[in-house]
Formats: structure tokens, sequence, C-alpha cells
């Protein structure tokens, strides 16, 4: 399956637009990206086309989908999405959130964990680690920074296919445009929030999955290990010799931790 299935469809949730990715068949699954925006098709999405009828919306800010000047911080966003599921009528639905979109669908879970079926987290920001620190993308260029996810960026056949060769002038704008918005809504304290460990008590019942590279220098793997701690009944799944693009870097084990567990 080429990422041409892909289809976008624009939709709209009260005033705001929302330009979301749509393709395989069967049951919906929502994939929330990360604080790059949408990477592109991997293998995982293809595995998972085959069975689950994928929703990639993109966040309002980070490119195609305009920017909504009233959306001010993740939790405003993670009630955007509950809405626009809801108006859907595609709750309880599954859910996968990488980094940031591990934050949104955490925010999500906090405020209403029964508008989600089962939840995975991907190396996601929103905890302050309680060692080590996230990394800070604004010291770095973009180019920079995206290299930095994965631990060798140079023989990695799935990075390659989605950021190799000479960055296009597209490929600089949007990513840009992702930072902007990421530090907009994510700024102060950078890349989580004081209240998120008291609130994943209100996750009850989830199936939750929390799927995290071993070596990580985005997001330190003791964050991974304090949503475990934190959501009761979750599972935590990590990846030897793996940065924080797990999707990326171990897709085979990566495709085989997620399938498992969503059939």
């Amino acid at each position: 399956m080429a990422e041409s299935i892909l289809k976008e469809e624009t939709f709209r949730v009260g005033e705001t637009e929302l330009r979301v990715l749509k393709g395989g068949q069967g049951k919906p699954l929502l994939v929330l990206h990360g604080e790059m925006g949408f990477p592109g098709w991997l293998q995982w999405e293809e595995a998972m086309a085959k069975k689950r009828t994928l929703w990639i919306p993109l966040h309002p800010g980070f490119g195609k989908t305009p920017m909504a000047s009233w959306i001010m911080n993740v939790r405003d966003l993670g009630a955007f999405y509950s809405r626009f599921i809801r108006e859907q009528k595609l709750t309880p639905v599954d859910v996968i959130g990488f980094s940031l979109g591990g934050w949104l669908a955490a925010e999500m879970a906090a405020a209403n964990s029964g508008q989600f079926g089962k939840m995975i987290l991907v190396g996601a920001t929103g905890l302050r680690p309680p060692t080590g620190e996230i990394m800070d993308m604004f010291t770095v260029t973009a180019r920079g920074y995206v290299n930095a996810n994965v631990l060798d960026s140079q023989h990695n056949p799935e990075f390659a296919k989605l950021f190799g060769g000479e960055q296009t002038p597209e490929q600089y704008e949007a990513w840009e445009e992702a930072r902007a918005e990421t530090a907009r809504i994510a700024w102060a304290p950078y890349m989580y929030t004081q209240s998120m460990s008291e609130l994943l008590a209100n996750v009850a019942g989830l199936p939750t999955l929390i799927l995290w590279g071993k070596q990580d220098p985005v997001v330190p793997l003791s964050a991974g290990e304090m949503y475990h701690q934190k959501i009761v009944g979750s599972k935590l799944v990590t990846f030897d010799n793996c940065g924080h693009m797990p999707a990326v870097e171990k897709p085979a084990e990566f495709i085989k931790a997620v399938e498992s567990f969503l059939d």
C-alpha cells in the first residue's frame, strides 16, 4: 500500500478548520503526530492500514491546517480534538500519539478516558522526567533536532526515506511552522505541565501501551517509566539501541508491539 492511499479531508470543528489524512480499512485508529509535524508514510502505518482506517489530523498551526489563535496550550488542543472525535462519532476510538502527540493523547485521556478504547504513547512528552531532561529543540536547527531523534541518522532506511537528501524549501518551511506552533503551545514550562503527574490518576480502565527507546536522547526513558507508574494497568515496552523514533529505528518490533496490543 503506497502513501497515495491517504486522502486529505477538511473538517470544521466549530469555527476552526482541521485537515485530516485518512487511509486504510477497518476500525478507526487516531494518529497524533509529534512536534515536527506529520513525517510521512512509514512501514508501521502501511501494516496497520491493512486492518485499520488511519485518521491522521494535521494539528492547527503545523502546516496545512491554519493556526487557531484560541488554542493556547496542549490542553486546549486536547479539548479541540475531543470535540472533533465526538462530532465524527469516533468515540471510543483507539489512539496512538508520538512525542508531543503522546502528551496530547495523555491530556485527553486524563480529561475523559472513556473517549478512547485503547491508548498507545510513544516517547511522549508532557511529564517532567524524574532523571534527565527533555531536549530543547530550539538550541539546534530543525535539521539538527530531527537528526537527534534517532541514534544513527546516516544508516537507517526509514529515516532516509523521510528525511534523506537535501532539505527542500517546502520541508524547511514546514519544520519552522511546526517549531513556531510548538513554542506557542508548549513553551512554559517546556514540553510538560506540572499537573500531569497528578492528572494521570484520572486515566482509569483504559488499556495503555507505552513504547520507548532505551537510549532516547529527546525524552528520557525515566519519563516513560513515570507514565507507566502513573497510569494504572499500563504496559511499558522498551527498545534497545533505539532513540526517540522506535517506529523508524525498530519498525518490525514496533509493528509487532502495536499489532499485538490493538488486536
